[in-house]
């Protein structure tokens, strides 16, 4: 096996065992959480702070993706469900703010930092992978969570292993996404850029695309909804894609709070129920809390 590529066996055979397996609710998306977090009654916070400003509020506005099973995608009521979205109403509960009480959006990967730097969101929870490139426009907390890059192929493609095998050929991914910079400039593929990974589907299932690449969860996802039209090209990643949680560059205060507050979740279990109750439906391991990066 090539040298380059980053082995997670234990996530792949939870995930590929699964992946046959029907979804409960939510059309593939994940189940709900069966009951939304306990709210802090009356929190204090440091006078001037962006949590006593959202707590005083009484609503906090959070971004995230609508079209990725597991993770951040719009369920049958017209509401968010995914982990990343149980992640954000943790963290809104911290504050003593109701899940009712959030302010969702949509972002995609283009738009995540400008939604941040222009107030419409204050925190962006969408597999936002941190890198210094984004962290010279905005702050994050975290990772919550660590993924690899991957590949999708239709299921009766058996050419595509690797991603030295898109070298020259043209492969699907979401434009300004990490995912899509890398299988370029690293890997030589011809990208086709689309706005959301969703649109990626039709190009592939039509072989107008030899594959589509994000990170691994959100293509399992995706493969679980529809195993008998597409498949992970391999069980391996090649990257290391660690999920922040973005929010206004330089809010030093706000973002060492939520990190404080990711590792309270792991401690009483939160972070795991979150996992269990939407991811987990399909990957059956629980990951633990990668170690935070307090920069």
């Amino acid at each position: 096996m090539k040298a380059f590529m980053t082995r997670r066996k234990s996530f792949f055979v939870a995930a590929t065992a699964a992946l046959a397996l029907s979804l409960s609710a939510c059309g593939g998306g994940g189940t709900d959480a069966g009951g939304d977090p306990s709210v802090a009654a009356e929190p204090t916070f440091a006078a001037g702070t962006t949590m006593e400003k959202l707590a005083s509020a009484g609503t906090i506005k959070i971004g995230t993706k609508y079209d990725q099973p597991l993770f951040g995608q719009v369920g049958l009521d017209g509401k968010p469900i995914g982990f990343d979205v149980e992640i954000g109403k943790l963290i809104a509960a911290k504050l003593g703010i109701p899940a009712d009480k959030i302010e969702w959006s949509e972002t995609v990967s283009a738009n995540r930092e400008p939604f941040i730097e222009q107030g419409k969101v204050d925190l962006v929870i969408a597999t936002y992978t941190i890198n210094d490139k984004r962290k010279q426009v905005v702050s994050f907390a975290g990772p919550y969570y660590e993924a690899g890059q991957a590949l999708m192929v239709n299921a009766d493609n058996d050419t595509i292993k690797t991603p030295e095998d898109v070298r020259g050929k043209k492969v699907c991914s979401v434009t300004g996404s990490t995912p899509a910079a890398t299988i370029v400039d690293q890997y030589g593929a011809e990208l086709v850029p689309a706005a959301t990974y969703s649109a990626c589907l039709e190009p592939l299932r039509n072989k107008q695309v030899e594959a589509v690449t994000t990170d691994n969860v959100i293509l399992a996802g995706f493969v679980d909804k529809e195993p008998e039209a597409f498949k992970l090209a391999s069980d391996e990643t090649f990257t290391k894609e660690p999920y922040g949680i973005g929010l206004k560059k330089d809010d030093t205060e706000f973002r060492n709070w939520i990190n404080d507050q990711l590792e309270s979740f792991e401690e009483d279990g939160s972070y795991k129920k979150a996992w269990e109750d939407t991811a987990g439906s399909v990957i059956k391991t629980a990951p633990e809390l990668p170690e935070i990066d307090r920069y």
